[in-house]
């Protein structure tokens, strides 16, 4: 009964459709589309049960595909409506399929667009994926038109049509997967086009896609899609990267062939494990604990020794983090040798962010392989050698991380035996970087027997000698300092190599940025031997470091880094060079004489300089400085002071005077010593009067007022004599104050004028002096002329008639007479006061 009423209603139907469908090929447009309305209304009539709208589908099939190529747009959007709507609703759509289908290919198929309209091509697509749905399987005969359509839809210009069709590809793959393997590499070029389209759901539904297209198509395109794959995980969009490794999560643990694809695949997924995204994290660690588990059950046999007696987690294992499961690890171990190649070539890649990328992988891959990475050393080396050199920050710290793992698992004699020839052939920065992440990463255990093994090489001159670049400086601090923090009190027996690595970093001339962290490490190494800060720890190595420095002094030059190791030894170790005298004076002796270099010899001065200026910290610490004084000023001082042409040698007198001065001025030499060397000295400073440096004039008259008023009651008048000519011509020196300071000097000299001074005898001497005096009495500089008037009115003691005379001679030239009455009034008070 219900048969014969569907049988009505179709009937009626299609006796109402008849004069509609008559109309479709009509040349009046609007008469075409008001009957497409009219069949489309009486289509979906709700009273129409699924045997009766199939069997009115079956008339209505022809004309509506005839219709699908309307040029009226309109007309074609009915039609495609009409036709989805039956699709959807009749229970026998597959009947439809051997003239649906082609329709659909000639519209979409073609080479070039057919369907001028985006939306009609998107509803078209739609309705594609529609037979998909409900036909499944039975679509399988039409797989060449299917992946013509596919092909041509998956690189649409439309976004939408391209995300349709994707998603038809996708549900087709998976009903008909034994057919679908073989076309399913046509449509891999199209999907690959398409990866890379400038919106982020098409990029995801083309990796989705992709992802059934290997899984249910053929295996073997897995080597054509992997390269667009992996440049997918730099994507900008989280949902991009999120749909590349839930792709490759799922090939892991489904992909028929995946054992041959393992070491292609493995990297992708653990390249996810280090994304800045929580969410992509936590699914590619899921996913790969997955695929650890299900490796250990397929290869329970294989395991079954390592599963029942697994070894212990690591001693030092890096703390805070998860050891992997055992599959994982086995997984890696077994796959390392083909992945690490890959891995390195990347991490020397131009592309900043492929480098990044490999240099994180490579830091879990080690994580994995714990000790199995023994037998990859030559070839991660290698690579940590070039990516410490990086100009990314990230690509540098991942790769000294991955050294600290490596020094972790690996045993020291296994990468010493390596990197130390290495580091001796050809020392640079990223050698040293990596032998420092490589100590830290090991523990005190272990590397303690190794540590004397360390200190020699890094301090051997060519090693530690090896650059004035501050970051191979930076790199050789971070050795020291490293062996330090792992061994600790283990260090004692390095000490003096440690010291000298440091003392030679001090000494480059790159290193003032350094000084700081040096002296941190020096303190770190006094601390941990339990001596008292850096003076005791110099104290504890002075001796061998003197003797180590100076080797060689007699050869050295102004370029010589044993100088300045030399300079920094005796400058930074304070009062300890005060017990060590002995050692540093005959290397001044020998350096400071006449034949070595200037340039050398001024750099020693000044170091000698720094030393006299804090004589009771330093060289005088112990008081015993003045047992060498003598030797300072004979050997050293005065042969310096002899004059010869160049201004490097005037710049050696006049740092040799600036000692001498500053010698003077300490509490290090008694009288009775100066007088000892005042024969030699005089003289010597007598002639650096004459000097074109005004610091060494001026310094020169200090010295010799200093000199005066130490030995003038010693000396006789003939070598007083041989003192005043020399500053009677500092009067007229071009500086005021040399001028000021030798008429004080002057000043000093009268007062030695005593009995022994024979006045008739030398009355020329005096005369002269008068005479010289009474001229810059008449001075244009004020100061100099009051300074002048002082000194005449001390010195007319020594002989008044003189003078007097000398006054009077020249009073009527003077600009300034009132002077001159001032010193007669003075002398006939003196007088006057006398015969009283």
């Amino acid at each position: 009964m219900a048969a014969d009423g569907e049988q009505r209603a179709a009937c009626e139907v299609s006796q109402a459709l008849a004069r509609h469908l008559n109309c479709l090929n009509d040349d009046n447009k609007s008469t075409r589309r008001k009957a497409l309305a009219a069949i489309q209304k009486q289509a979906e009539d709700r009273r129409l049960s699924s045997g009766a709208l199939q069997e009115v589908f079956g008339e209505l099939l022809k004309p509506l595909l005839k219709c699908l190529a309307d040029p009226i747009e309109k007309c074609r959007e009915v039609a495609i409506q009409t036709l989805t709507y039956c699709v959807s609703h009749v229970p026998r759509p597959e009947e439809a399929l051997p003239y649906l289908v082609p329709a659909i290919t000639q519209r979409l198929g073609g080479p070039e667009l057919v369907e001028p309209s985006e939306e009609l091509r998107l509803a078209l697509a739609e309705l594609l994926t529609l037979l998909v749905e409900v036909c499944g399987r039975k679509l399988a005969p039409y797989l060449d038109d299917m992946i013509r359509i596919l092909q041509r839809a998956i690189v649409d210009p439309f976004p939408d049509v391209k995300k349709e069709s994707c998603k038809c590809a996708t549900n087709y793959a998976r009903s008909i997967p034994e057919h679908f393997h073989m076309q399913s590499e046509s449509l891999v070029n199209p999907l690959m086009q398409t990866i890379s389209h400038q919106h982020s759901k098409v990029r995801v539904a083309a990796i989705q896609t992709t992802g059934a297209l290997i899984q249910y198509g053929n295996g073997k395109a897995v080597d054509d899609v992997l390269s667009h794959l992996a440049q997918r995980l730099f994507d900008d969009a989280p949902q991009v990267r999120h749909a590349v490794t839930v792709v490759v999560g799922n090939w892991l643990l489904d992909l028929r062939d995946r054992y041959s694809y393992f070491h292609k695949l493995i990297p992708l997924l653990l390249s996810s494990t280090t994304d800045e995204i929580p969410d992509i994290k936590q699914t590619a660690l899921d996913y790969w604990q997955k695929v650890g588990l299900q490796w250990e059950n397929e290869n329970e046999d294989d395991l079954k020794d390592k599963m029942d007696f697994s070894a212990p987690c690591p001693a030092f294992y890096p703390p805070a983090v998860a050891r992997p499961g055992l599959g994982c690890r086995e997984l890696i171990f077994r796959n390392l040798s083909r992945i690490l190649p890959a891995v390195s070539c990347d991490m020397t890649d131009w592309v900043a962010g492929t480098r990044v990328k490999a240099a994180q992988l490579l830091l879990v891959l080690l994580l994995h392989a714990e000790d199995h990475t023994t037998q990859h050393m030559e070839l991660l080396l290698s690579t940590l050698y070039r990516s410490c050199l990086d100009e990314e920050e990230q690509v540098v710290q991942n790769s000294i991380k991955s050294a600290e793992l490596i020094g972790t698992f690996v045993n020291p004699e296994v990468f010493l035996k390596l990197i130390l020839p290495a580091l001796q052939k050809s020392p640079t920065s990223s050698h040293l970087t990596v032998l420092a992440a490589f100590i830290r990463g090991s523990s005190c255990e272990v590397l303690k027997s190794h540590l004397h093994r360390i200190a020699d090489v890094i301090s051997k001159p060519e090693i530690c000698q090896g650059s004035e670049k501050v970051l191979y400086l930076e790199q050789l601090l971070c050795c020291v300092q490293s062996a330090i923090t792992i061994c600790q009190q283990y260090c004692t027996d390095i000490s003096l190599q440690c010291m000298k690595v440091l003392i030679t970093i001090l000494a480059c001339p790159a290193s003032e940025t350094l000084d700081e962290k040096v002296r941190g490490v020096m303190l770190s190494l006094a601390e941990v031997q339990g001596v008292s800060g850096l003076q005791g720890l110099y104290r504890q190595h002075m001796q061998e470091l003197m003797q180590w420095a100076s080797k060689g002094h007699d050869h050295w030059t102004s370029y010589s880094i044993a100088r300045a190791q030399y300079e920094v030894l005796v400058l930074e170790s304070g009062p300890v060079i005060g017990d060590h005298l002995s050692l540093l004076m005959p290397v001044l002796k020998t350096c400071l004489q006449q034949d070595k270099e200037p340039q050398m010899r001024l750099k020693l001065f000044t170091m000698l300089s720094k030393l006299l200026l804090k004589a009771g910290e330093t060289v005088n610490s112990k008081g015993q400085f003045h047992l060498h004084s003598e030797t300072l000023i004979r050997d050293i001082l005065v042969p310096n002071l002899k004059w010869h042409a160049g201004r490097t040698a005037g710049a050696i007198r006049t740092i040799a005077v600036s000692c001498l001065w500053v010698l003077l001025q300490t509490d290090v030499l008694s009288h009775e010593e100066i007088l000892q060397v005042h024969d030699v000295l005089m003289p010597q400073i007598l002639t650096t009067l004459e000097e074109d440096s005004k610091t060494s004039r001026l310094v020169s008259c200090r010295i010799i007022k200093t000199l005066l008023g130490i030995c003038g009651p010693h000396l006789d008048p003939d070598k007083l004599n041989k003192i005043y000519p020399e500053l009677v011509k500092r009067l007229d020196d071009a500086s005021d104050e040399v001028r000021i300071t030798a008429v004080k000097t002057l000043s000093l000299w009268f007062k030695f004028i005593d009995e022994q001074y024979e006045r008739t005898t030398y009355r020329g001497h005096l005369e002269f002096l008068y005479r010289c005096l009474l001229v810059h009495l008449d001075d244009t500089d004020s100061a100099l002329q009051a300074t002048v008037l002082d000194v005449l009115k001390e010195a007319s003691v020594a002989y008044p008639s003189v003078l007097v005379q000398e006054i009077e001679a020249v009073k009527h030239k003077h600009r300034t007479p009132v002077y001159c009455d001032q010193l007669l009034q003075h002398i006939q008070i003196n007088q006057d006061s006398g015969s009283t």
